[in-house]
């Protein structure tokens, strides 16, 4: 039986993975993908940040890809191995808050889909400019660089030769064998991610012994999320001003934050993006004149006070 080859992309929230996901999906290689892609929170952003290809995409919502939804994953890989010769591969981007072990383990422990698939790699996307605070302070940014077998050190323009010299002999310490591939906005080829058969089970099963049997695992229980909706248009210049004042006050609590947003009087999505104090905003393709043009803001952090946000928000409608 033919088995469908899968890639994990994971790496830490706002580290590239949907950029790495997109450069994927527009390259002209000739090939289908099927895309899993797993949110951290009640609403999904990521979805419609990917490329709108041909490929089909499934959404989970509202959980490590790891725990509540992990059900989910093997329903959905059950329903594409089905279809057999309908894809070339399977492409699953997790949340940048899940430990990638046990979304490991989901092709060895169950049987059906240890037949039908095989792990080819998993590619993890590392933020060269604040990996190192990461790793201080998030179980799961070390497993997602522990477990990796293709890493791209990812934003090696912010940050200067000698910081990057030490980024990379800090990943190093953890994991001396992975292949490293230092990008601008994950720009590599993809032969360098895709097609590596570079998983290595008896590599897992030195660091994490019980990898095979293993059903329990940390998570930093201080990192939350919000998330704000409005289907009125916002003003333009207040929005960003308050999104600019908010991450320059509150930038080392606020991990991610991700939206799509309504402008008054534009016709196309203003799509927001920001990793701590980093912001970036920029218009995007048009709103489909049958689509609802709902504005949707995703915060994640710590320390945060969702009713100022949700009041401070609301004060941005035009």
């Amino acid at each position: 039986m033919n088995q469908i080859p899968v890639t994990v992309l994971t790496g830490y929230l706002g580290a590239g993975k949907t950029t790495l996901l997109n450069r994927i999906l527009t390259e002209q290689h000739g090939k289908k993908y099927a895309v899993v892609v797993n949110e951290f929170g009640e609403i999904g952003i990521d979805n419609d940040l990917v490329v709108d290809a041909d490929e089909e995409v499934f959404e989970m919502n509202n959980g490590c890809i790891c725990c509540t939804v992990r059900g989910d994953l093997i329903r959905i890989l059950g329903g594409l191995m089905k279809r057999q010769g309908a894809f070339d591969g399977i492409l699953i981007e997790t949340t940048g808050l899940a430990d990638p072990a046990p979304v490991a383990q989901t092709f060895f422990v169950d049987d059906d889909v240890r037949r039908r698939t095989w792990l080819d790699s998993i590619v993890t996307v590392v933020d060269a400019r604040h990996v190192v605070q990461r790793l201080d302070d998030s179980h799961e940014a070390l497993e997602q660089i522990a477990f990796a077998d293709v890493l791209l050190l990812n934003k090696t323009d912010l940050v200067t030769t000698d910081e990057l010299a030490q980024v990379e002999k800090r990943i190093r310490s953890i994991n001396p064998t992975a292949v490293i591939h230092h990008t601008e906005r994950c720009e590599v080829g993809l032969d360098s991610v895709l097609g590596r058969r570079a998983f290595d089970l008896d590599r897992i099963l030195a660091i994490e012994p019980d990898f095979l049997s293993e059903d329990d695992h940390e998570h930093d229980d201080a990192v939350t999320s919000v998330c704000l909706r409005t289907d009125q248009p916002l003003d333009g210049g207040r929005f960003t001003g308050w999104l600019q004042r908010l991450l320059a006050e509150r930038g080392q609590d606020l991990l991610r934050t991700k939206g799509i947003v309504s402008i008054a009087g534009k016709d196309n999505q203003f799509v927001v993006q920001a990793v701590h104090m980093l912001l970036e905003g920029s218009f995007t393709r048009r709103w489909d004149p049958e689509e609802s043009r709902e504005s949707r803001l995703v915060f994640i952090g710590r320390n945060i006070d969702e009713a100022a946000l949700r009041q401070q928000f609301d004060a941005c409608i035009a």
